[in-house]
């Protein structure tokens, strides 16, 4: 398992100027990066691959993010917009030698509310129908889409793994996986460790979150069995800190995080990892 860091800790948006962060990741001993590219523009991705490579480190993986108009059950051209979104991601995946795209692929974050059983169905196949395409042109590009569940305040769409297994059977691509994150679980799932070990094969990502967004290990969250449940089912991609701060106005406020859950950034990152690398061994 390789160790990541999400760069939402410490800007929004990533841009080319973004890579200048590359060396502190690489002294910190972080060996890959998870990019959120919120619009494809922001980035030329062979730029981004050269920094990658001076720094000798990796994109394991791109978030996406799934923002106003970017929706796979929504209106014929929130449809749209969501799949030209993420087909350019795919292509820029390529060129940055990313295997996966991870996050929530089906919905604009922060669509929640009651839907009748009806409507339910109706956005279901809607999803299905659209990420049986895109993951269509996954397979052609040689790579993976690992689609995250939500909390119940970012989304009503998928909240658990035995959703997302439902998803990922329906859709029945081999390029889908499923994204697993500490956060969201531990307010939607029973039991972390028996979750992982539902997914079991088809868990291609993980983050490790505190219970409060903020730094792994620094919460109550129960790790121990969540490290065994990872090694029980073979786990053997990438676990990477996803943590928010007030620091990054923009994704504190699409976040919630309306107070400074730790003293720095920096803290989240380097205490962060050292507890992963104990917890893993």
């Amino acid at each position: 398992m390789r160790l990541g860091i999400n760069t939402f800790l410490f800007t929004s948006p990533f841009t080319n100027d973004s890579t200048k962060l590359f060396p502190q990741f690489k002294k910190w001993g972080f060996q890959t990066i998870e990019i959120p590219i919120e619009d494809p523009s922001h980035i030329d991705p062979a730029h981004v691959k050269r920094e990658l490579d001076k720094n000798g480190l990796v994109c394991g993986t791109v978030c996406a993010c799934m923002g106003p108009g970017r929706d796979f059950r929504g209106s014929a051209e929130d449809q749209k917009t969501a799949m030209d979104y993420c087909t350019k991601l795919i292509d820029q995946m390529v060129v940055l030698g990313c295997p996966s795209l991870v996050g929530p692929v089906y919905s604009v974050v922060g669509k929640a509310d009651a839907v009748e059983p009806t409507a339910q169905k109706k956005e279901w196949a809607l999803v299905v129908k659209n990420l049986k395409q895109l993951a269509k042109y996954a397979e052609k590009k040689g790579v993976q889409i690992c689609i995250e569940p939500l909390n119940r305040f970012e989304t009503d769409f998928l909240n658990t793994t035995d959703q997302g297994l439902k998803l990922l059977k329906d859709v029945g691509s081999k390029a889908l996986m499923l994204h697993l994150d500490t956060f969201h679980m531990n307010i939607e799932e029973k039991d972390q460790a028996k979750a992982i070990r539902k997914a079991g094969k088809l868990l291609g990502h993980f983050h490790a979150c505190g219970s409060d967004r903020g730094t792994p290990g620094n919460d109550h969250i129960d790790w121990k069995p969540i490290v065994a449940a990872l090694k029980s089912v073979g786990y053997k991609g990438d676990v990477v800190i996803e943590s928010f701060t007030t620091d990054v106005k923009v994704i504190a406020r699409a976040a919630a995080i309306w107070r400074r859950i730790e003293p720095t950034t920096d803290e989240i990152a380097v205490k962060g990892l050292k507890f992963l690398k104990t917890v893993l061994k």
